[in-house]
């Protein structure tokens, strides 16, 4: 079971931390997503996207030489984050571990599934061996990102509640 750890420091005395599930929920829900992977030279490039919560991990998509790509073939560390822009409604959240590319046919299936259900059909991808097809001869390569670390970020009351899903399978 994974549990939170709230951070008394960065919150005020009457918060809770939310449960995982809800965490989750909201991770599955949430329509556009912000990507922060680091350049060569050590500047952060954040790009909004889309992307699908599957099997407790963040999976997304991304054109081979787009300098998401090119970031993550020279670091594979990353933060993933979304929530609502608002000050004193809602939960904000991110993730932070390393992007690992998917490949095969079988592994590729069940997210290009999901993309399609959650995006109604806005995403059509098939599954190849190596990325994603939706007809146009692109073919995007596929990461997952199994957070170390996911923080929960609540704004009524304020909150920062802080979960370690890899701990909790070891």
């Amino acid at each position: 079971m994974i549990t939170g750890h709230l951070d008394l420091r960065f919150g005020q005395p009457d918060a809770t931390p939310p449960a995982w599930a809800d965490v989750g929920r909201q991770l599955a829900e949430a329509e556009l997503y912000w990507l922060t992977t680091v350049r060569a030279d050590g500047r952060p490039h954040v790009t909004p996207l889309v992307g699908v919560w599957h099997d407790d991990a963040f999976a997304f998509c991304t054109g081979v030489g787009e300098q998401k790509q090119v970031n993550l073939a020279g670091s594979p560390y990353v933060a993933v984050t979304t929530g609502t822009p608002t000050w004193t409604a809602g939960t904000d959240l991110v993730i932070e571990g390393r992007a690992d590319r998917v490949v095969g046919r079988g592994s590729l299936e069940p997210l290009a599934a999901a993309w399609r259900d959650k995006y109604d059909g806005d995403w059509p991808w098939r599954a190849t061996e190596h990325g994603f097809d939706d007809g146009d001869g692109s073919t995007p390569w596929v990461y997952v990102v199994r957070p170390d670390k996911v923080i929960a970020f609540g704004k009524d009351p304020h909150s920062q509640t802080t979960y370690r899903p890899g701990a909790a399978e070891r």
